[in-house]
């Protein structure tokens, strides 16, 4: 009896140690982050003629995010808010790496740093700390040499270094020094996705992973994939709405409606190979444990001087403008062992993400961060503890925005013009698209948000604009 008793209290001692274990085994991470995707590019966001039937089927297992923001209306800003979980503001990255300040303008540009700090803690170096396995593959855009992924916590980096876009295009040769070149003419998104699929297929089953999927798609230049493009060039022959439609804004033009064929291409191929992903996760029975992130760094390309490759409408503007258009994002989250669409419409922001992860290995941080762990969201249903956004975007933009920030507050949303020192008012709920300025009919709920943007600025230690003495008119 006694012999029973004691193999029955150590069975009960291994088994309760192996539960542990279990509930409290790291997931797997896998970011995925595309370069300049709009807010309706994809299948499940709404764009009828773009196809991504592998998101698509993602977002079937995910939680939907309808009013996820990017940090910035930029690459480089919401990419370090990303790492840090700080608002671009408090990293003193404002504008896209090296930017764009020129000095015949009525208003300067403040110097912002052209680097990621060695001293800013990552989310890489965090799970490195924790035992994770880190790798990079693809777009970085936080630094040259000296300031790459391999210093900021990854193990290893395949294709990160400082241009923010290919500059040898999409088909190899790709005059990328983090990258060996592949056969000629083989696609970038290609091989940047066998990079990550090696990784996962090589990594040690005893230690988690972390792996950051940075596609330069669909960022420029607009270069047809081959093997697509016929397809969607027939596709749009067969659709009605199938001329390009624009509108004026300000002195930029705003694409209308969705019909570039090469655009199209990128989309299908930078899907095409998130299908790919997925399916060797899935044949390594390492798919359903895993955090699974897919998001976009700004909005989509939809206004500039010329004809743009996507469109955003209903949205205003579009990358580098701080209307709806540039900053509002796709994004999916599939936590651990989960397998069913649940649709979010809670404002998010890209600093979010890095709590979020640290949330679900298991880790905290001790640095000041501007982000909201999402997971009391999926875990209960919970509302996200968030007070009132902002974004600050004080420079010129090749799109022809002009210095500014916003606020968005519950439904209101602010704008501060710096050049003509206007401010634009609208209620988001009622007016998606920012057609109706509503600042002289609530001349009070304007000022009320301009000091809150004041308060939240001041906060971060936010740069500023100057007025350039030797502009003539």
């Amino acid at each position: 009896m006694k012999k029973i008793l004691i193999l029955f209290f150590c069975f009960l001692f291994f088994s309760c140690n192996s539960k542990e274990k279990t509930d409290t085994k790291k997931p797997n991470v896998i970011f995925i982050l595309v370069d300049d995707l709009g807010w309706n590019d994809l299948g499940y966001s709404g764009s009828n003629f773009y196809e991504s039937p592998n998101i698509d089927s993602l977002s079937k297992d995910s939680y939907e995010f309808l009013t996820a923001y990017a940090a910035s209306s930029v690459c480089s800003p919401t990419r370090a808010s990303i790492m840090t979980g700080k608002h671009p503001a408090r990293v003193n990255i404002t504008d896209w790496i090296p930017g764009f300040d020129p000095k015949n303008r009525p208003l300067l540009g403040p110097t912002d740093l052209n680097q990621l700090p060695l001293e800013e803690i990552t989310i890489a170096e965090k799970l490195k700390e924790s035992g994770y396995k880190t790798f990079y593959s693809g777009k970085w855009h936080l630094g040259s040499e000296g300031f790459y992924p391999e210093q900021n916590g990854f193990d290893i980096n395949i294709g990160g270094f400082e241009k923010g876009s290919p500059i040898g295009g999409y088909y190899s040769p790709w005059k990328n020094p983090k990258l060996n070149n592949g056969p000629d003419g083989e696609y970038l998104t290609d091989r940047l996705t066998n990079e990550s699929i090696s990784f996962i297929e090589n990594h040690d089953s005893g230690e988690p992973f972390f792996l950051f999927l940075s596609f330069y798609n669909v960022h420029t230049p607009i270069q047809p994939n081959i093997k697509h493009v016929d397809y969607f060039k027939d596709k749009l022959i067969s659709k009605k709405d199938n001329k390009v439609r624009t509108r004026q804004e300000d002195q930029a033009i705003s694409v209308m409606n969705q019909v570039n064929a090469d655009y199209a291409s990128m989309v299908y191929a930078m899907d095409e190979n998130i299908g790919r992903l997925i399916t060797s996760l899935k044949q390594n029975n390492l798919y359903e444990d895993a955090l699974i992130i897919f998001t976009s760094d700004n909005g989509g390309l939809s206004t500039q001087r010329r004809v743009a490759p996507t469109s955003v409408f209903p949205l205003r503007g579009g990358k580098g403008w701080l209307y709806e258009g540039g900053i509002r994002i796709p994004q999916l989250i599939k936590p651990p062992n989960h397998s069913q669409n649940i649709k979010i419409d809670e404002v998010t922001v890209s600093y979010d993400l890095f709590p979020t992860i640290l949330d679900y290995a298991g880790l905290s941080s001790d640095q000041i961060i501007d982000g909201k762990s999402l997971m009391p969201i999926f875990k209960d249903e919970s509302k996200l503890d968030r007070g009132d956004v902002f974004w600050h975007f004080p420079h010129y933009h090749g799109s022809l925005w002009k210095p500014g920030a916003a606020i968005r507050s519950g439904d209101w949303k602010l704008i501060q013009n710096y050049e003509s020192n206007t401010l634009e008012l609208y209620n988001l709920k009622e007016d998606i698209g920012e057609m109706n300025d509503l600042s002289s009919t609530y001349p009070k709920k304007t000022q009320d948000l301009l000091k809150k943007l004041y308060t939240l600025q001041k906060e971060s230690n936010a740069n500023s604009v100057l007025v350039n003495k030797n502009f003539k008119k």
